[in-house]
């Protein structure tokens, strides 16, 4: 500023002053405020410094209006202070109508709805619900008015205090800025927008405060319509039995178990909502940014802790809701995966998972003959390293690991794994991967045969509507001969059945007639010794059988799988049969891996001693026990025996019941031809009872497994022992003692009059075959030597075991166990050579050929086991015409 100009207005410097509080309260909402910028300043930057000017520059916007610069200024500065006066006057009855505008609207809003929903209300009360729904509705009314006039006073008071904060900060920073820059209307300008955007920013956070109560106080009023609705329904219209809330419970209901991420999802839209209502909420009460309201309220859900810093009444108020709804959030979270981890150990726990494996063996079901089944396939697929097998059963996949643990034998790498489920569910059939199956055993369940029966025939229809198809075939254990032509017809050419009972029977009584079977049979229908294995060889095609029976050193050819005739296996055939192209050799082999066709061997055939015809004599044979296929058992000793002989029966089952009971089994008394019934009732483990019997007399004894107790295999072999002995003492006491039959070399060391010896000399004069269930009761009898046994359970574990690994050998077992065709037999060794002669196993094998047998193997005189497919076969030894031979030829 010029020096004239300071001289024509020396009190130009005291014209400046400070304002009042009072007096920047009264205008900052005036129009001449500073959110007015083109009213702040009216006079140009170059007329308060131009030296030319005569007249006193013009004082600045906040120029003192008091009496002391009235007069330097005349009337035009009298009537400048007037209009300044009456503006700020103006100013602060406009700051208070814009305070007290909201409320005014407020209560003119309120009383506008009050009247409203008291109109309404009162109609439709008079219509439907009377006077009593009325006063309950107008209570509900002004309990939501009083609950937002509330939330207005709480809101209007924050609003309040923060206004007054930021007034007091106003106040200190122009004060500042006043007194560093009195000519600067730059810095007025700033100033004035930073305000107009504070003023614009808190409008916002007053509406962000405004929807996040109203978010919060909209649950209230759904759950408050939704009742009304449901009464309103209710007395409307009376039968209507369910309400609106609880169709609503139960949609809920319904969406969280059908759907499996419904709680999941649930729990992540309560997170988003929370964190987006505290954001809101933080943003009204506090200065930050909306992002970052949300992101301190996402801490705040995430962290309980992070409230703690939170200043002030309202920021604190905010923060401490969303900590404890972060609390129920992450509360609800925790159970939420702690319950789908419980779940998934449970179901992992109770076999509830997929098997995806591929070439498995299935075995569907439970019984005493899974244990001996399983040692079988382990034995099988010790060769490959070991297999899977798949256990599925109705049973705790705990306790079905614990018991398979517990039995005593080796499983060569094989691994077991069980599952829990129905055979007859094809969601639990999948599971289990049955259509990746390379075999599938349907076990027998015990008790009842035709309940058992029926259940397998319900198996094998869900087996074979398996959608995907089955790449395997199905093995089914049948108790009862009469149904499998029913499983036959349902399961087509995919089935393959095996009836345990009419095996068994059988089984006991070819090992009757001929002692010494039931260990050969043990030995070849396991996998532990040899069994019987199907291959093509095309090197032998064009050969005569005759001489394809020599080309094996490690096997023992036993029939051919003819091709021309649609795959049919013909046993013992004629020694002129010629292989054909596609024709495939049946063997009695180690291994399918342990024999291959060698040179043709130079063999002398010789001649036999003499034709030795084994005439049939009349035998006396004991049955001790029940079993439900009892009519079998008589046909075939029917079909076996010699005319004149006699079949005893002693059991406790009653004459006439017995009779009634063969009837219904299918059995004509009329038609039995060679064999007379010879009925005895009593208790075959009482020793009166049995004393009763000519028990010296019998030629066989068989010791059935009662049906009364083969559900039990412990006490079924219990009861067996028990006739056993008592049989063998009470035999030991009526025959005459011979030293001559009771060597140390034969019998052990058992010493003269001992009971086990007398027992043994017993056991030279009858055949007593007992039926054991438990494969560990055979190491009682076979260190006495005082019977021949047939471990049933085990026996029928071991075909099931050689059907499923090849389905084939199921015709070769039927024929050997049919009442026609080709069977098992023990030959005397006179009838193939003479005492003393030198002959290796081929020659014998030629000369067994003249009576059209098989020889495929032997057991020596002072031997207690035989040899099947001996090795060495084209090595001389010495023979004794006390030797027998073992041998498939036609059943006599």
């Amino acid at each position: 500023m010029s020096q004239d100009s300071a001289e024509s207005s020396p009190s130009s410097s005291r014209d400046w002053f400070f304002p009042s509080p009072s007096f920047i309260h009264s205008t900052s909402n005036s129009p001449q405020s500073p959110n007015y910028p083109r009213k702040f300043s009216t006079i140009p930057r170059h007329s308060r410094s131009s030296p030319t000017d005569s007249k006193p520059p013009k004082t600045s916007t906040f120029r003192s209006v008091s009496s002391s610069g009235s007069a330097a200024y005349g009337d035009q500065k009298y009537g400048r202070g007037r209009r300044r006066i009456e503006l700020i006057r103006r100013s602060e009855k406009t700051a208070k109508q814009e305070k007290e505008g909201p409320v005014l609207e407020q209560k003119r809003d309120v009383s506008k709805a009050v009247s409203g929903v008291k109109t309404a209300i009162g109609e439709m009360g008079i219509r439907v619900f009377g006077q009593r729904v009325k006063i309950r509705w107008q209570m509900a009314s002004y309990i939501a008015i009083l609950f937002t006039a509330f939330g207005s006073l709480v809101h209007k008071n924050f609003s309040l205090h923060n206004q007054v904060i930021d007034l007091q900060d106003q106040i200190s920073t122009m004060t500042i800025r006043l007194q560093a820059c009195n000519t600067s209307d730059t810095f007025d300008t700033i100033s004035i927008l930073q305000e107009s955007d504070h003023l614009s920013s808190k409008g916002l956070k007053i509406l962000a405060l405004t929807v996040s109560i109203a978010l919060l106080s909209m649950p209230l009023f759904v759950f408050k319509y939704i009742d009304y609705i449901s009464k309103f329904r209710s007395s409307y219209n009376c039968s209507e039995k369910v309400s609106l809330n609880k169709q609503l419970e139960y949609r809920v209901d319904v969406l969280l178990s059908v759907h499996p991420y419904a709680k999941a999802l649930a729990l992540l839209v309560a997170t988003l909502m929370l964190i987006c209502l505290g954001g809101l909420a933080l943003f009204g009460v506090t200065d930050d940014s909306l992002a970052d309201c949300l992101w301190l309220s996402w801490t705040y859900v995430a962290d309980s802790g992070n409230h703690a810093n939170s200043e002030g009444m309202g920021p604190r108020l905010v923060s401490v809701s969303i900590s404890f709804g972060g609390m129920l959030i992450f509360a609800m979270m925790l159970g939420l995966v702690s319950d789908a981890i419980s779940e998934k150990l449970d179901s992992l726990r109770k076999g509830r998972s997929e098997v995806v494996e591929q070439n498995h063996t299935l075995i569907l079901g439970w019984s005493d003959k899974l244990g001996s089944l399983l040692n079988q396939l382990a034995i099988a697929n010790e060769s490959l390293g070991g297999g899977i097998v798949v256990v599925m059963a109705e049973r705790d996949k705990e306790e079905m690991e614990l018991d398979i643990a517990k039995m005593e034998f080796d499983f060569r790498g094989t691994s077991v794994i069980c599952r829990s489920g129905s055979p007859l569910i094809l969601a639990d059939l999948k599971k289990v991967s049955v259509s990746k199956a390379r075999a599938i055993v349907v076990l027998a369940d015990d008790g009842n045969a035709d309940q058992s029966d029926a259940r397998a025939l319900r198996t094998v229809l869900s087996l074979t509507g398996v959608k995907e198809g089955l790449r395997g075939h199905i093995v089914v254990e049948l108790s009862d001969l009469d149904n499998e032509v029913l499983v036959k017809l349902v399961g087509g050419e995919l089935v393959e059945t095996v009836v345990a009972h009419d095996v068994i029977g059988r089984l006991m009584i070819q090992c009757a007639r001929q002692p010494g079977l039931a260990q050969i049979w043990e030995d070849i229908l396991g996998f532990e010794n040899c069994e019987f294995y199907i291959k093509r060889w095309p090197q032998l095609d064009g050969m005569q059988f005759e001489d394809v029976l020599i080309s094996f050193p490690d096997a023992i050819p036993c029939g051919v799988k003819v091709a021309s005739r649609g795959g049919k296996i013909i046993l013992n055939p004629e020694d002129s049969y010629v292989l054909q192209e596609g024709d495939e050799v049946l063997v009695i082999a180690e291994d399918d891996d342990t024999y291959a066709p060698g040179a043709l061997p130079m063999v002398w055939r010789g001649s036999l001693p003499g034709d030795f015809i084994v005439p049939k004599l009349m035998e006396k044979i004991l049955l001790c026990g029940w079993r439900r296929d009892m009519e079998d058992m008589i046909m075939v000793l029917d079909a076996f025996l010699a005319p004149g002989s006699e079949l005893w029966m002693f059991n406790e089952v009653v004459e006439s019941e017995r009779e009634r009971k063969l009837i219904d089994g299918g059995l004509d008394l009329s038609r039995l031809v060679n064999i007379t019934l010879v009925h005895r009732e009593g208790n075959a483990v009482i020793r009166r009872h049995l004393e009763s019997l000519p028990l010296e007399s019998f030629d066989s004894i068989l010791i059935l497994a009662d049906e009364s107790v083969e559900d039990s295999a412990i006490q079924a072999d219990s009861r067996s022992l028990a006739t056993l002995l008592l049989i063998r003492d009470i035999q030991a006491k009526r025959l005459p003692y011979r030293e001559a039959m009771v060597t140390r070399g034969q019998r052990g060391s058992f010493s003269r009059g001992s009971w086990i010896g007398e027992m043994q000399q017993a056991s030279d004069r009858s055949v007593i075959i007992s039926e054991i269930l438990d494969p560990r009761t055979k190491n009682l009898l076979s260190m006495s030597k005082i019977s021949d046994y047939v471990l049933s359970n085990e026996l029928v574990s071991m075909a099931l075991a050689m059907v499923a690994e090849d389905r084939q050998i199921n015709d070769v077992l039927e024929e050997l166990f049919a009442e026609e065709g080709n069977e098992l037999h023990i030959r005397l060794a006179e009838l193939y050579l003479h005492e003393g002669e030198e002959l290796s196993f081929y020659e014998i094998i030629l000369r067994a050929r003249l009576k059209r047998e098989i020889i495929i193997g032997y057991r020596l005189a002072n031997a207690e086991r035989a040899v099947i497919n001996p090795p060495n076969k084209n090595e001389r030894r010495r023979w004794s015409v006390k030797d027998v031979f073992v041998v498939i030829s036609e059943k006599e």
